[in-house]
């Protein structure tokens, strides 16, 4: 342990990670982070793994103080980052000394942020991972009070030179707006719906205030499917497009249950999932149809760009004598290799 870290207005915040990859096959939903490229970005920013423990931050307020050096990033919806009552970015890494206070408000544009330190916190793990699960009522969700081990410490990191700004990584940050365009694959129930299958795509929907993590409730003008035939539970994917009555749709977020019985309209891309996530009760979501080899290309573009990210990071933390977490192309090759 290298610090402690003391929550003074927890807000509506969890420690989680990536989610519970393990879990599905036990019954348990994956979970994680729901905007899991800006929880990705917040870690690789930190010199963290992908997957480490972080800190979601929804909605509301957060401060904390620290005992010792850290260094941390904040990624997610636009918010305003103070330290010590200095004003500092988002979307770069930026020093907290031993006694000040970080403070992270004014959350506007988008539902979450993401707050990740240098080296992580320490967090307890349910089948892997340390993501809540509501059902089962495991995690960490933090009060007043709570305090969190820092892993490693990090003295204050300084531009010598007219203190311009240190870390310009060239990562293109998503777009924060009131109106969501979300990208859908066809679903296995698409032609169930026939005709009315296309007011999907050309009708807005509004997010409902009664939306959670295991899924967007979405007000308007609804597909109607065709057949009265009952709908057996089965698996469903995470995204999937349910019409469970006339009143709205649900959009099954990364909390859902592994089976449902609804019939499946359309299925959200990965991308999109991360769109929804940052969506607020009264925005306006539009949803646009693509094709699995479309979202395969988004998803594998997003991926390069956060890999070339880590690739600058594991640089400029190298050059300012960082320890940035080893991966698998900074080891040695094996015996015989």
């Amino acid at each position: 342990m290298s610090g402690i870290l003391t929550i003074s207005q927890p807000g509506n915040s969890v420690v989680t990670d990536l989610g519970r990859f393990r879990g599905p096959r036990f019954g348990l939903p994956v979970n994680g982070a729901l905007d899991q490229f800006s929880a990705r970005a917040a870690n690789i920013l930190a010199g963290n793994e992908d997957n480490d423990p972080l800190i979601e931050i929804t909605a509301l307020d957060f401060r904390l103080g620290t005992d010792a050096d850290v260094l941390i990033a904040v990624t997610g919806a636009p918010v305003t980052v103070s330290v010590g009552g200095r004003t500092c970015p988002q979307w770069e890494p930026v020093s907290v000394r031993a006694g000040e206070t970080l403070a992270i408000r004014g959350m506007t544009g988008g539902l979450r942020a993401y707050l990740a330190i240098h080296g992580s916190v320490a967090a307890p793990s349910l089948l892997g991972s340390c993501a809540p699960d509501t059902v089962v009522g495991f995690g960490l969700k933090l009060t007043e009070g709570t305090q969190l081990e820092v892993r490693r410490s990090v003295a204050p990191v300084r531009q010598p030179y007219f203190d311009l700004p240190l870390f310009r990584l060239g990562l293109n940050r998503p777009e924060f707006g009131s109106e969501r365009v979300v990208d859908v694959t066809d679903g296995p129930d698409i032609e169930e719906f026939g005709k009315s299958a296309e007011l999907l795509f050309s009708s807005g929907y509004t997010v409902s205030g009664r939306s959670n993590h295991i899924g967007l409730r979405l007000g308007g003008e609804l597909p109607e499917r065709q057949s009265s035939a009952e709908m057996l539970s089965r698996g469903v994917p995470v995204g999937a497009v349910e019409v469970p009555s006339r009143d709205e749709l649900l959009v099954l977020h990364r909390g859902r249950g592994v089976t449902a019985g609804y019939p499946v309209l359309a299925v959200v891309t990965s991308m999109s999932l991360d769109v929804l996530a940052q969506a607020r009760p009264g925005h306006t979501v539009t949803f646009r149809q693509t094709t699995v080899a479309e979202a395969a290309a988004s998803l594998r573009a997003a991926t390069r760009q956060l890999e070339n990210l880590r690739a600058a990071v594991t640089t400029v933390f190298g050059l300012l004598g960082i320890g940035a977490q080893a991966h698998w192309h900074d080891l040695a090759p094996a015996v015989g290799s």
